[in-house]
């Protein structure tokens, strides 16, 4: 019996190779707020501080395990998947490029180079994402190089799915959550969670949390097939993808569009600053996204519940803060 949740057991217990599990924290602040019992999971405690290193290493892993020796791998990357990838290949020991737009803040520059040490080369290219993965695809074909992709892969979501696997685990009583709250990007963390859980028989309600300004699953499963948004505001960088990934899609097709919440970025900018100020916890805009949608639900709705809210990421480059400061603000009505 080779399901889905062994292979994510088997992919779990090799992560641990590279990291300790990460943390489901009770919050007691937002369980105050909410009347909810709030479990955060904390995935900006992985080394890259993001969720991305798992689906990275799985690819890895299962490449190598298949007897795959390219001598290099590629990846295109403003963020995080860039800095799983490069601590992997230098874990692995393999060289590794990444493609990243030019446009991408020194600070992710900076780290990915310092996650993947010298095994990793990184090359900035074109003003947009778009452009900068269509070099990188185009390099990985001309130079016989072994393409990782962000999301769309289902090693990728195997790998990503061992944050449902840990959070089985770590249930407190062995429980399950009323409420999973899962921020969307590409889909694969949303696919690799619900799947898990589906294939252990376990069905808490999902609630997926996409940028309004980015809102490519909820179009996608409103009109049945996958949609390319024709413009997205990339303020939520870590989130902010113009087509869910085909494979993602797949697991997620059944789910209805009202399944989705799209999250205002100025509102998303007061709770990252709240999380700042109440929590001493730093997230990026995307990492906030799951603990944000908490504020859609009415306190009768989802009083008493137990509720595990997906913490993404906590990439944050503080030259930021004076903007989401004043787009927190703004929310706020205290600035026009």
């Amino acid at each position: 019996m080779n399901s889905f949740s062994v292979r994510v057991a088997v992919a779990a217990e090799a992560i641990r190779g590279i990291f300790p599990e990460t943390p489901l924290q009770e919050n007691d602040y937002l369980s105050k707020k909410t009347g909810a019992r709030v479990l955060l999971k904390r995935e900006d405690l992985t080394p890259v501080r993001s969720y991305k290193i798992r689906g990275a290493f799985n690819f890895f892993r299962k490449a190598l395990g298949a007897g795959n020796n390219a001598e290099l791998f590629v990846c295109a990357s403003a963020g995080n998947h860039a800095q799983g990838f490069a601590f992997v290949c230098r874990h692995f020991g393999k060289r590794g490029i990444v493609f990243m737009p030019v446009t991408t803040p020194q600070q992710k520059i900076d780290k990915t180079r310092l996650f993947g040490g010298d095994f990793v080369e990184i090359r900035l290219v074109g003003d947009f994402f778009d452009d900068c993965y269509r070099a990188a695809f185009e390099f990985t074909e001309s130079a016989g190089a072994h393409m990782v992709p962000p999301f769309d892969h289902k090693d990728i979501i195997e790998g990503q799915a061992t944050v449902a696997y840990e959070i089985a685990a770590q249930m407190p009583g062995g429980r399950m959550p009323d409420i999973v709250m899962l921020p969307v990007g590409g889909g694969g963390l949303a696919a690799g969670v619900t799947h898990y859980f589906a294939d252990q028989h376990r069905d808490p309600r999902f609630v997926f949390c996409e940028p309004a300004g980015a809102p490519s699953l909820r179009e996608s499963l409103a009109s049945g097939k996958r949609v390319k948004l024709a413009k997205v505001d990339n303020f939520v960088d870590g989130a902010a993808v113009a087509e869910i990934g085909r494979e993602p899609l797949r697991h997620l097709k059944d789910f209805s569009a009202d399944a989705v919440r799209l999250v205002p970025e100025n509102r998303l900018c007061a709770t990252m600053i709240e999380m700042l100020n109440v929590e001493g916890v730093v997230l990026e805009p995307a990492g906030a996204l799951a603990i944000d949608a908490l504020k859609d639900f009415s306190r009768k709705e989802i009083r008493g519940k137990t509720i595990v809210a997906v913490v993404s990421g906590g990439n944050f480059d503080f030259e930021r803060l004076p903007d989401v400061k004043e787009r927190a603000l703004r929310f706020e009505g205290l600035k026009k």
